[in-house]
């Protein structure tokens, strides 16, 4: 795996977390009323915070799975299923809610991808020029 991958994709594990942060531990706070552009008495109903909290495991998750690929299992294609489904997730998002989702959920995922493929891409071009025939 490249450091360009590693880089990138710890920056999109380390997003989540902190969306996980927002959503579930500090759900009624300024930081969470703001970047989910949300009024705080909204965020204390208790149906609200109940869905927060449930997709904030979500985002918890996603963070640790990343986190695995990349540093215990240095597995490219567990890096890769789960960078792709961030990116399904930013998309939908993005059709759904707010079409800007796709850049502030996906956009390090966009760059990481584009970052996976090219090592792919690069290390077939090394290993076919080491053995041609």
């Amino acid at each position: 795996m490249s450091i360009i991958t590693i880089i990138l994709t710890t920056i999109v594990a380390l997003e989540h977390f902190y969306i996980f942060y927002l959503e579930s531990i500090a759900t009624r706070s300024d930081a969470t009323s703001r970047v989910f552009n949300m009024e705080k008495e909204e965020l204390a109903h208790p149906s609200v915070s109940s869905l927060f909290k449930n997709q904030g495991i979500y985002k918890a998750l996603l963070g640790v799975f990343l986190w695995y690929g990349i540093y215990f299992s240095q597995n490219l294609e567990i890096v890769t299923i789960f960078v792709l489904f961030v990116i399904g997730a930013a998309t939908y998002g993005s059709l759904t809610a707010d079409k800007k989702i796709i850049l502030k959920q996906g956009g390090s995922a966009i760059l990481a991808l584009i970052s996976i493929l090219l090592f792919k891409i690069h290390l077939k071009v090394d290993s076919n020029l080491a053995n041609p025939f």
